[in-house]
């Protein structure tokens, strides 16, 4: 690794002082890779850094440099790439500057153009080139670990190498470094597995976390950090984790996806941070939709819904017949008021129908458009019919069929809708709310209590059952005690809520309260400035109306 590889023909061109600084450069270099003490590596450092001013021009410095700086965590691979190909501009036909590069392009994961770079380093000096043979047989090894004819030549740079390094000094100085590097990293993941198989994950991570200090392998430990972290329910710190190692291996396909996805899940504060990831993925797998389809969805929460838009299409591109995409560009475009589109990617959804309960909620979805934007009530009606059959369980379906009935003053119609989604759904407390409002508007009182009674006791809260269940109690049956209590029930739980409080104040002027029915009176009239939901001028007199004098 260390060899003296400056070519005799450049010699001229370096100064005195930058051949000098250079060769301290390399001696604490290989003092630092005999005995590891970080004074020589810092020295080592700081010689290559005054070579480099001294003279720029010289190739090996870079290389050189790189290696050093990663190893400190002072740069990234990304980084220590770009100083490997300043050093091959100066000098292509270095070899080592070529194997430096390879040798970080395998770390980054980027193994076809670490292959290429071993090659080229072994076409330079084929008969010193032991390192680099090594090192590319490494390489073939994982990359085509089941393949016959790339086994092979695996092996034979294996063996060519090995036999190469009894005249290569620099090489056994090598072996040795990495020999030591090997069985430290060894050490680590034994003992990391060891806690983890014992179910001690937290030793485990600290286990992992100190490889990641300590060995030249920090990306896939901090990557084992952060995966255990995640299985303790520590998103935040295993996020942190795969940062770190993303510093290190910033084109890791497994580390890019999974910072995404963390961050996705855990982090709605952090879209640009999700985004950002799966940009970053996109010229690794340029061709996965799935990458799109995600980016859409982060869109969307961002509120960036032609961004959205695009993505999804993008996505469709690459997956014309998944119904999942059809089903989200379809929202996006609903939500830019593209709903004839939208439709139509909605209906190729159902089409495809990957499975039942699915499709129904889609039906649900195109039906709501129909109804409510189309004003086409048979077509919203079809197709919650058609949500019904995929899925007989579709409470909402039922629930939506009985608000059109309603809407259009079919009560008849509303309430039987309602009690189907009841038979469905009896613990649902939203059904008796509906089928109570449907039954008063029907003149069926004693059903009507009947059915917001359930309501409230299955939700003791549901101030907007408490507040009709008094209208029918004060209205409908006279009873205008019960109805006060009704009313002052929801406004405990719902203080600004504007008909419970006008409907106490109508409650209290039949009961000849005066005083208070004025009071919520006004209540209602200030909360109604905001919603303008009552008629202002019906308030203003029946406030009026409590002082009159016959």
């Amino acid at each position: 690794m260390l060899q003296q590889n400056i070519e005799l023909n450049n010699f001229s061109e370096k100064s005195e002082k930058a051949i000098e600084l250079l060769e301290k450069a390399r001696s604490a270099h290989e003092r630092y890779l005999t005995g590891m003490n970080i004074s020589d590596l810092n020295y080592a450092v700081d010689m290559y850094i005054k070579a480099l001013k001294a003279d720029p021009a010289i190739s090996e410095v870079y290389y050189r440099l790189a290696c050093l700086l990663w190893k400190k965590g002072d740069i990234s691979l990304e980084g220590a790439i770009e100083q490997c190909k300043a050093a091959v501009g100066l000098a292509p036909k270095n070899a080592n500057a070529h194997m430096y590069m390879a040798y970080f392009f395998n770390m980054a994961n980027e193994t076809d153009n670490a292959e290429k770079e071993f090659y080229e380093a072994i076409k330079l000096h084929p008969l010193n080139s032991a390192r680099a043979r090594v090192l590319l047989s490494q390489v073939l090894l994982e990359k085509n670990s089941v393949k016959t004819l790339e086994l092979v030549k695996s092996l034979h740079y294996l063996l060519t190498g090995s036999v190469m390094m009894l005249w290569d000094k620099a090489s056994l100085k090598m072996i040795y470094s990495g020999l030591k590097e090997h069985l430290a990293t060894i050490k680590y993941k034994f003992v990391g597995n060891f806690y983890e198989s014992m179910k001690k994950n937290r030793l485990a991570i600290k286990t992992y976390h100190e490889a990641a200090e300590n060995t030249c392998h920090s990306a896939q430990f901090y990557h084992a950090c952060g995966d255990l972290l995640l299985k303790e329910e520590e998103p935040e710190a295993a996020l942190g984790a795969y940062k770190h190692a993303l510093e290190l291996a910033p084109a890791n396909r497994d580390l890019l996806i999974k910072a995404a996805t963390v961050t996705q899940t855990y982090f709605e504060d952090k879209t640009d941070e999700a985004i950002d990831y799966y940009t970053r993925l996109l010229p690794i797998e340029p061709e996965n939709s799935k990458i799109y389809y995600e980016l859409g969805h982060l869109y969307i929460q961002k509120n960036d819904r032609l961004s959205a838009i695009s993505a999804f299409k993008l996505a469709l591109e690459r997956d014309e017949e998944n119904p999942f995409y059809h089903n989200s560009l379809a929202f996006a475009l609903v939500q830019v008021e593209h709903y004839d589109e939208a439709i139509e990617h909605y209906k190729k959804a159902i089409s495809l129908n990957p499975e039942n309960e699915w499709t129904a909620i889609v039906c649900q979805a195109i039906a709501l458009i129909y109804h409510q934007i189309k004003n086409n009530t048979e077509a919203a009606l079809a197709f919650y019919d058609m949500a019904i059959a995929l899925d007989p369980k579709a409470v909402d379906a039922y629930i939506a069929i009985g608000d059109i009935y309603f809407d259009s003053d079919n009560l008849d119609d509303a309430i039987k809708s309602y009690c189907d989604a009841i038979k469905i759904a009896p613990e649902n407390p939203k059904v008796y709310g509906k089928a109570g409002i449907a039954l008063w508007e029907n003149d069926y009182l004693e059903e009507a209590i009947i059915a917001y009674s359930k309501a409230i006791k299955l939700k003791p809260d549901y101030s907007t059952a408490m507040n009709n269940l008094g209208v029918i109690y004060l209205d409908g049956i006279g009873n205008v005690k019960e109805a006060i209590r009704l009313f002052e029930e929801a406004l405990k739980i719902e203080p600004d809520y504007l008909l419970a409080n006008f409907n106490l104040a109508r409650a209290y002027q039949a009961q000849n309260n005066i005083m208070l029915a004025a009071q919520y009176y006004q209540i209602a009239l200030d909360l109604n400035k905001n919603s303008e939901e009552l008629d202002e001028k019906e308030i203003r007199q029946r406030i009026h109306s409590l002082f009159d004098v016959e």
